[in-house]
């Protein structure tokens, strides 16, 4: 009988430790739509652009598609995965409509300065002031808990701008970043090696941004082979649509990106290592401008509107809260959540304080 009670003992220590990892075991996923404004992310197709035809090849077939009635009808119709699920399972910050606040704290309003804050924590106006390839000064959280214990060969990071090895300064953090038109290079599937194949044969309409479609792609492979604890993923196609005067190609983007981030929410739920286990979290760089109307086609300092961003979080233990109301975030206070959930202790450079998800 002893013998029993000890073992039940041991049995219900041992699933005590076992429930104590689990809880310590989160893996985050850190999206970013670049340029992608809080005005279509919450009322979806905007009237004064969806039928415009300096803007908009085919007026009729993007009205047939994205336009309705209500704001609420337009969004769901423009991201049918956000507002099916993700508003249902986590929260969106950022609707200007609802007093919910989302800004930069940098004041350059593009898209190094935007990045650099995202992934560090801190505004660095003295030293990121243009989208050069620069080696950034600053280290990223990506750095950070790849430096840890924990985090040693844990982390990836996928863009479709050429940029981000120097904001992520890959050279120097030893992070493998697969961006711009790069292939991948390690242990191919066949998967990866059909993908490098049609990379080179795709043109992409931009000389430095790849179409966003192989960045996941590249991103989703990785992730099957390598479970990377972090990972960091940036969609271009947005941003860049947007300054070519492209609103029918730009909605099409998001739309589509939409659906990729449906498929990594998907994977994680279906993989052993990530689900029940992982936190997503989406954003973007900078905004775009209202007015006059074609400054949606830009942002910068002088761009009225560009320092409004927004956020989206869901996922293991993140509240079910839906949209938000009445509040002021900021886009610093990324950086130290990452951080947070991830069990790294953070540092004085860091100048945003965690959200409380």
């Amino acid at each position: 009988m002893k013998n029993r009670i000890l073992l039940l003992i041991m049995a219900l220590v041992a699933m005590q430790i076992g429930n104590a990892q689990d809880s310590n075991n989160t893996k985050v996923i850190l999206i970013t739509l670049d340029g992608f404004r809080w005005q279509e992310l919450f009322t979806g197709a905007d009237s004064l652009l969806v039928t415009n035809k300096e803007y908009v090849h085919n007026p009729d077939m993007l009205k047939n598609t994205y336009w309705r009635d209500t704001p609420k009808e337009r969004r769901e119709v423009l991201l049918p995965f956000v507002w099916g699920q993700v508003s249902k399972m986590g929260q969106l910050h950022g609707n200007r409509n609802l007093d919910s606040k989302v800004n930069l704290t940098n004041t350059m309003w593009f898209s190094y300065p935007g990045y650099n804050e995202i992934l560090t924590g801190t505004a660095d106006d003295a030293r990121i002031t243009s989208n050069d390839k620069m080696n950034n000064p600053n280290t990223t959280i990506l750095e950070r808990y790849h430096n840890s214990p924990k985090g040693k060969g844990k982390v990836a990071a996928f863009g479709s701008w050429d940029v981000f090895p120097y904001i992520i300064n890959e050279e120097r953090s030893g992070i493998p970043v697969n961006a711009g038109f790069e292939s991948a290079t390690k242990n191919l599937n066949e998967r990866e090696k059909f993908l490098n194949q049609l990379q080179e044969q795709i043109p992409s309409p931009w000389g430095s941004v790849r179409l966003d479609a192989f960045t996941h792609h590249y991103a989703l492979e990785h992730m099957k082979k390598e479970h990377p604890n972090l990972v960091y993923i940036s969609y271009g196609e947005t941003d860049d649509f947007a300054h070519d005067g492209d609103y029918q190609s730009y909605l099409k983007s998001a739309h589509n990106t939409d659906a990729l981030i449906k498929e990594l929410w998907e994977f994680a739920q279906e993989d052993e290592f990530y689900k029940g286990q992982t936190v997503f979290l989406i954003t973007t760089d900078h905004g775009r401008g209202t007015q006059p109307l074609d400054t949606w086609r830009s942002h910068g300092s002088k761009i009225n509107g560009a320092g409004q961003v927004w956020l989206i979080a869901f996922g293991k233990d993140v509240r079910a809260l839906g949209e938000m109301e009445n509040e002021q975030l900021y886009s610093n206070q990324i950086a130290p959540t990452v951080l947070q959930l991830l069990d790294i202790p953070m540092v004085k450079e860091i100048k945003g304080s965690p959200l409380k998800l």
